[in-house]
């Protein structure tokens, strides 16, 4: 998969990192932190710090130790939180370390390092209970259904200059 873009939910004004398979057909919104938001479009945009950031210190260390990024896989997704694991080489062993997807994907941009999401996860992610503010709780299901609809219909223009 790909990183799309990042948009904010319109209901809780969160970030959402989009990803989408190769072809476009499949998309996987993740909600994170605005500092996860922000340490990946850092590395989107190519906008350099005056010192590393800690995703940039984690590429570092592993570089540094001789090692490099297999991938990361965006692995499970539990009680609508998402689980995701990097796979490292290091000496001639391949280690599998968990992660939150946010971290993972940011790593992987600066590692230019392919991005994988189980299948599974894309299914359950359908039925996804959409994060909504207290007062949108009492809202009917069609508004679930509206917001599902737009993220299934999402388009790289949707987001603007990142």
């Amino acid at each position: 998969m790909k990183v799309e873009g990042l948009t904010l939910d319109p209901l809780t004004n969160m970030p959402i990192i989009i990803l989408k398979d190769l072809t476009g057909a499949k998309a996987l919104p993740i909600w994170v932190g605005f500092f996860e938001a922000n340490a990946i479009a850092l590395e989107i945009e190519k906008i350099t710090t005056p010192r590393p950031m800690t995703h940039d210190l984690m590429r570092n260390l592993i570089s540094g130790l001789k090692a490099e990024i297999n991938h990361i896989l965006v692995s499970d997704l539990k009680d609508n939180t998402f689980y995701a694991v990097i796979s490292l080489m290091a000496g001639g062993s391949t280690l599998t370390i968990d992660s939150r997807p946010s971290d993972a994907i940011a790593l992987a941009l600066r590692a230019k390092a392919p991005i994988y999401v189980e299948e599974k996860v894309i299914d359950a992610a359908k039925s996804l209970d959409i994060p909504t503010q207290d007062a949108d709780k009492d809202k009917p299901k069609d508004d679930k259904k509206q917001w599902k609809d737009w993220l299934e219909n999402i388009r790289p223009q949707d987001f603007g200059n990142l």
